[in-house]
């Protein structure tokens, strides 16, 4: 499976430009406080568990993250360039000839698996629309879960302040306790809005975004291998697919085929 050079890019150049900003006049250091950081990471796993169960936020965290970063996104054109070649070797060979032909798509390989074994074309599509829903339902559960910390992760960087501006107040008296308390107040802020702009909310869309894509790409496939299954005509099957492409790819695809 491919890396998204795009998040993995995204994250590197987001704690680059942190990095540089913090220490270009000073101790990185300056930006730490265990208070802020337990309001923050307290506050949110435990907002994010009362509004999830235990099971599905830990899930989600690992399984959202891997999907944004490592997941790879199959490109249309390719996949309806290959299904219209299966569709040729079932033509011309028949469909036992699909287990001696690789696939790189899992998702096409399952579906050209089950056309060599000989189930009906009901059978496919059961199975692979079950599929493609129970990855579309992991993938947004993971984007529900990476967009709820991104909307609490700022309120609780709210209470962190609050909290180190009412112990700022409470020490007026004693200046060596103000500084403590308002370095609470400031980074209890900066924390949630890092979590919530640089990391959650940017996942969750991203998540969003593949979702959609999948989902679409996933469908194509199905539909290919159903009209593989029904022996219809690769030229019959590759226009009929080329409804999936948008319209100036799909001129542009023509033209190159």
């Amino acid at each position: 499976m491919k890396v998204d050079l795009g998040s993995v890019l995204g994250f590197v150049a987001a704690i680059t430009v942190l990095y540089i900003l913090m220490t270009h006049d000073g101790d990185i250091s300056a930006f730490w406080s265990e208070h802020a950081a337990l309001v923050i990471g307290g506050g949110v796993i435990s907002a994010t568990l009362v509004r999830f169960p235990m099971k599905t936020t830990f899930t989600g965290l690992i399984s959202g993250m891997k999907m944004a970063i490592a997941h790879q996104t199959a490109d249309p054109r390719e996949l309806i360039e290959q299904i219209t070649e299966l569709a040729d070797v079932v033509r011309k060979k028949g469909p036992i000839a699909l287990e001696t032909v690789e696939v790189d798509n899992e998702f096409l390989a399952k579906g050209v698996r089950m056309i060599a074994d000989g189930y009906d074309s009901a059978f496919i599509r059961e199975t692979l629309e079950r599929e493609r829903d129970l990855h579309a339902t992991r993938m947004e559960d993971g984007g529900k879960v990476y967009k709820a910390i991104g909307d609490c992760a700022p309120a609780f960087g709210m209470v962190g302040t609050i909290i180190g501006m009412v112990q700022m107040f409470a020490h007026m008296s004693d200046p060596s306790k103000l500084g403590p308390s308002m370095a609470v107040a400031l980074l209890a802020t900066l924390y949630g809005a890092v979590i919530a702009n640089f990391v959650c909310m940017p996942v969750a869309e991203k998540l969003e975004m593949k979702l959609h894509h999948d989902e679409i790409v996933e469908t194509l496939v199905i539909d290919g291998v159903l009209q593989i299954r029904e022996n219809k005509s690769p030229a019959l099957i590759r226009e009929m697919l080329l409804a999936y492409l948008p319209h100036k790819h799909r001129e542009a695809f023509e033209e190159a085929a």
